[in-house]
């Protein structure tokens, strides 16, 4: 399922439901039928949602070094969108209702 957070600083951000509940979970959230965001949670929701990010870079350059390139039976390794990748439209609109003094809204 999908799910679509608007708000009037932004355009919609639409994301599968298991990211979006990840990253409400995150910010101290629970992903329901409605939900919303308040202005007034928006810095404690970035600054986790920044945290969260910036550690799960420094474990994927951690996890990068253990990798075996080139060494013989073993496959190359692709790694997956980190979080930051995943969650910077999200984070992005939490920023400009922020910014206007905006809620963020889903299931409207």
């Amino acid at each position: 399922m999908l799910v679509t957070f608007k708000c009037h600083a932004s355009p919609d951000v639409t994301m599968l439901e298991n990211l979006a509940q990840y990253l409400l979970g995150i910010i101290g959230k629970r992903l329901g039928p409605r939900g919303v965001i308040t202005h007034e949670e928006l810095d404690t929701a970035i600054s986790k949602l920044e945290a969260a990010i910036a550690t799960d870079k420094k474990e994927r350059a951690e996890h990068e070094g253990h990798f075996h390139e080139g060494e013989e039976g073993h496959d190359h390794h692709e790694l997956p969108p980190g979080l930051a990748q995943r969650a910077f439209p999200f984070l992005d609109m939490l920023r400009l209702a922020k910014q206007e003094d905006n809620d963020v809204l889903w299931g409207v």
